[in-house]
């Protein structure tokens, strides 16, 4: 007998929803049919890709007109409790996304409102992976003894660090992090331990915010159980990743280690000392080449679609999908329930106090308001598209250092440093996919230099957000009587794959179309653009800048070669020939030229230092900055060719959606064969970019990896 279709609505259309989408296909009869964001382009987007028949912008419309059974709140933290309240209201089961809430007194009183009733869940995922759960049997059956103590490990970039959103709600207050990442740590310390008789907690290395505000990137706890006690190090901050949990026991030892996929147990056998220590190493090293070799087992099943969940992040949020709607039926798993979730809030609040920083005005607190900028004694007459990426931010100092009345639109404010915004720099918040956010920030302008790009990965969604939305740029300018627009291009549009001098005469790759993603819409975005110049007079101007570093960029340059990890990269090539390398800041005096310059419009310019630097010397110098040794193996374009094609096969097998015929043209072009020649720049524009080797290894090189690590 079939069983009866679970319809499911996904509040939230983020990035955990699609790993929800995907654990929601191992439950029987459970069916996504309404997706809701309050960016309805998102929703729609999600609805279309998990076969979802609606898309509503608000949960009242998603209740109202959708016949659901469950709902899977994935919003931001503080949304929680409301939604939770909604749903437990309309008598929907609510699934909701770590942590429950924010606040004790909401904890308190949702678990109320639940009480024994398995229809409000917090999925702690990371409770349900394999490894955990077979920790949970040994301890069960004795294997372990009593625990005597429990340490727990969380050793991850926090990436948003890196280029914000600061304006977010993680950052508004250091106790933040506690209620975002913590309960993922408390959650394994309740789990094994129970509720702790005392807290201590200490918040360190600090790093202050554009926003104004203090992150800290590293967290040390220790809580106290009776006789057990549990030691938390969470590091938030560069390094090597890590997350792991391992109890020592009176009989034993065991260490789940979340990001290999593996676990072992360690126990004393009946050998003497020394032949024990080595029948236990043999056990232990068979049991991880075992574990590992069904890691990657299950990973390529998963492509070729014969299991459903390769990657065990994804398999544990299943596992907990899957306890959560057999509980609806049956009994409640107690690592669910509001109670426990309440329980794993309340600790992360505690760990918050007892470092010092008052965790219930977190929830509460306003965003940091911005400095307030120096007096405007002019108008801004330049708006800088992308200025708060890696070159907007140089081009931004500059102009400011100049000064020079910048506006600036961006999505997030708070991501403009403090000192730009107290340089004069008129930020406005806004986005380039609303026309009326871009025709209002064009309001007295009469240069505009575009940098703004997408975080594309089809190309659908490179015509949608990258070249459509310049086109608007340069529709909008013409609108309204902008005098010069600088589009940023790239080099990497041209083929360099052949021994050749490159000049701006020389045309862009006729098979671009065989090419990256990123190079293909750089190239559509300016052909647009030179047809409007043409068509109908835009006054554009087209740099192309080539292999961008120094202060500010992440030095794992992608221009350099193949980043696996920060410590290991495999080159584009022999790694043995100089490439085009180029300061931020060089490219930032640029684009002021190509703003100023009379005369220039419908040009395009080349940016590249002289080609002093290879990849080989450029690890080099990197691995000397950061005192840390870069496995950096050269990887001929064949190899990366072979490698690419035996991944297309694979994804003919499935009938992939976004399979895509693999190019060596593609790979040949990143070796960097050809030379640059910028002299049109330097002439035209009076530009005179930093080309000696040891300054752009000083620093665009060291300076860079220096400030990366800090």
């Amino acid at each position: 007998m079939r069983s009866p279709t679970i319809c499911v609505g996904l509040l939230g259309a983020g990035y955990i929803a699609d790993w929800h989408s995907k654990a929601l296909r191992s439950v029987s009869g459970a069916r996504v049919v309404a997706v809701c964001d309050q960016s309805t382009g998102r929703a729609e987007a999600l609805a279309a890709k998990c076969g979802a028949e609606r898309a509503f912008a608000t949960l009242d419309d998603m209740l109202a007109e959708a016949n659901l059974d469950a709902v899977h709140v994935l919003l931001p933290p503080t949304a929680h409790a409301a939604a939770a309240r909604t749903l437990l209201g309309r008598g929907v089961a609510a699934y909701i996304e770590k942590p429950l809430c924010v606040r004790a007194d909401d904890a308190g009183d949702l678990a109320a409102r639940a009480g024994t009733d398995a229809k409000l869940a917090v999925g702690h995922n990371f409770l349900f992976t394999a490894g955990y759960e077979q920790l949970k049997v040994d301890l069960a059956a004795g294997r372990l003894g009593r625990v005597e103590h429990v340490t727990v490990v969380w050793a991850k970039e926090f990436g948003q660090l890196r280029g914000g959103p600061f304006g977010a709600w993680v950052f508004r207050h250091p106790a933040n992090i506690m209620l975002e990442v913590g309960p993922h740590l408390a959650a394994h310390v309740l789990d094994l331990c129970g509720p702790p008789d005392r807290v201590a907690a200490e918040a360190l290395d600090p790093v202050p915010l554009p926003s104004g505000g203090t992150f800290y990137r590293r967290w040390l706890v220790t809580t106290h159980h009776g006789r057990a006690a549990a030691d938390v190090r969470a590091s938030f901050g560069p390094g090597f990743t890590e997350h792991r949990v391992e109890v020592r026991g009176t009989a034993g030892t065991a260490v789940v280690d979340f990001e290999a996929g593996t676990y072992v147990l360690r126990r004393r056998t009946h050998l003497p000392t020394d032949f024990d220590r080595y029948a236990r190493s043999r056990t232990e090293a068979k049991a991880i080449t075992r574990q590992a070799r069904g890691t990657l087992a299950r990973y390529v099943f998963s492509k070729l679609k014969l299991v459903k969940h390769g990657n065990p992040f994804g398999a544990s949020i299943a596992r907990a999908v899957r306890h959560f709607y057999a509980g609806l039926s049956g009994t409640a798993d107690p690592r669910l329930t509001a109670a426990f979730g309440a329980s794993v809030v309340n600790l992360c609040l505690d760990i918050a106090r007892a470092a010092g920083h008052d965790p219930e005005a977190a929830a509460a607190a306003p965003v940091p308001a911005a400095a307030a900028p120096a007096a405007v004694l002019t108008p801004p007459d330049a708006l800088v598209l992308g200025g708060t990426g890696f070159i907007g931010r140089a081009l931004v100092k500059r102009m400011a250092a100049a000064g020079r009345r910048v506006r600036v639109l961006a999505r997030d404010p708070s991501s403009v440093p403090p000192e730009l915004r107290a340089a004069g720099v008129d930020v406005v918040r806004g986005d380039l996919s609303r026309p009326g956010d871009l025709m209002s920030a064009l309001t007295g302008i009469t240069g505009v230099i575009h940098l703004a790009r997408s975080n594309s990965r089809t190309w659908a969604e490179y015509l949608r957000d990258d070249v459509a939305v310049t086109r608007a740029v340069a529709e909008a300018c013409l609108a309204a009587g902008v005098k010069r627009l600088v589009y940023t291009g790239t080099t990497d549009s041209y083929y360099s794959g052949r021994d050749e001098v490159i000049t701006e005469a020389t045309p862009l790759d006729p098979k671009v179309h065989r090419r990256n993603l990123y190079a293909r819409a750089k190239a559509e975005a300016e052909r647009e653009l030179l047809a409007l110049h043409k068509d109908r007079g835009l006054p554009v101007v087209i740099a192309r800048p080539a292999i961008v570093i120094g202060p500010g960029g992440d030095p794992h340059h992608w221009g350099i070669g193949s980043w696996a990890s920060p410590e290991t990269c495999h080159l584009w090539g022999d790694g043995t020939r100089p490439v085009p390398l180029v300061l931020a800041d060089d490219v930032a005096a640029a684009l002021v030229r190509c703003l100023d310059v009379p005369g220039i419009d419908g040009e395009a310019f080349n940016l590249a230092a002289d080609a002093t630097v290879t990849p080989r010397e450029y690890v080099a110098a990197m691995s000397e900055a950061l005192g840390t040794w870069i496995d950096a193996r050269p990887r001929s374009p064949l190899s990366y060719y072979a490698g690419d094609a035996a991944k297309w096969l694979v994804k003919c097998l499935v009938r992939h959606p976004e399979r895509r015929l693999p190019s060596f043209r593609d790979w040949k072009s990143r070796t960097y064969r050809a030379r640059y020649d910028c002299s049109k720049a330097k002439r035209v524009l009076g530009w005179a970019p930093v080309s000696d080797r040891d300054a752009l290894l000083a620093e665009g090189v060291r300076r860079a990896a220096a400030e990366w690590s800090a």
